[in-house]
């Protein structure tokens, strides 16, 4: 026959990983800081390392290494064993599980994100994915926003939030195949890249009301050279002066419009267009 002190024992631990610990917890509360105080704590954690391993367990599955679930669960269990008071009443195991389990899920909630999130977007993550869960007919359609919103008591924007939300839990590589049937195409392949015109743009911009301060013959040159893209020997013919004196001009025009745009831009170094000028303005001998 079992002894009232063994079922008292299995009563207060019911699960095998769950050693009787009691004597040591309260011996540990009144020994001073020092070396024997942590050896004793440090066999206490060891002796339930077992109990935050089977916890960790529980949360496999959702992308996290089983060894950095475990690793979480020992520190929740450390922080377990350094605040427990023994005087309070309670078990170690009603006080420890809640501690590591809590550790577990914080650590979900704020490493485990590809992109981070507010504690309130999380929130609502969980309540539509649970709602969605829970919803779900067996033909496989999915609960439309309204009757997610009437099934969780949110606003139509929230469950739309929440959903955004679900997207942002994991990543995707670029070199990730675009659909599960072409391996050939990549999601690298969707992505746009830098379009070369928005420099052009930026240049001519800032080059403009310096364009407006040149005399009209030199404006005349530079449009003729650089927007109907003429010779020096076309320009020269066209305003009846030689070429030489034409390349003396374009010259001219060119630096004095890079130095204004260059004084401009080192009285404001974050003016990108002002930094692209130079070479939107080629020399012109």
């Amino acid at each position: 026959m079992d002894s009232p002190t063994f079922r008292r024992a299995t009563a207060r631990h019911p699960h095998d990983d769950a050693p009787d610990t009691d004597a040591d917890f309260v011996r540990l509360s009144r020994l001073p800081e020092g070396p024997e105080r942590e050896a004793l704590r440090a066999r206490l954690v060891e002796q339930w390392l077992p109990m935050a391993h089977r916890l960790a367990r529980r949360y496999g599955g959702r992308g996290e290494a089983s060894e950095d679930l475990a690793q979480v669960a020992a520190l929740g269990l450390v922080k377990a064993v350094r605040a427990y008071e023994p005087e309070r009443g309670v078990p170690f195991v009603s006080y420890a599980i809640p501690t590591v389990v809590g550790e577990i899920k914080r650590h979900f909630r704020d490493r485990t994100w590809a992109v981070h999130v507010p504690r309130r977007v999380q929130e609502l993550r969980n309540r539509v994915r649970s709602a969605d869960r829970d919803m779900s007919t067996g033909d496989g359609r999915a609960p439309t926003v309204a009757e997610l919103s009437a099934g969780t008591g949110l606003s139509e924007d929230d469950v739309r939030e929440g959903q955004g939300a679900m997207q942002s839990y994991s990543s995707l590589s670029l070199d990730a195949p675009v659909s599960d049937t072409d391996a050939t195409n990549l999601l690298a392949d969707t992505m746009g890249g830098l379009d070369g015109g928005y420099e052009t743009v930026l240049a001519r911009e800032a080059v403009r009301p310096y364009l407006a301060e040149l005399p009209e013959r030199e404006r005349y040159i530079l449009y003729l050279r650089f927007f109907r893209e003429m010779t020096q020997s076309g320009i020269a013919e066209e305003i009846g002066v030689s070429q030489m004196h034409v390349s003396r001009l374009l010259s001219g025009s060119c630096r004095q419009i890079r130095e204004r745009v260059e004084d401009a831009r080192s009285g404001d170094e974050a003016d990108d267009g002002a930094a692209a000028v130079p070479a939107a303005l080629p020399a012109a001998a």
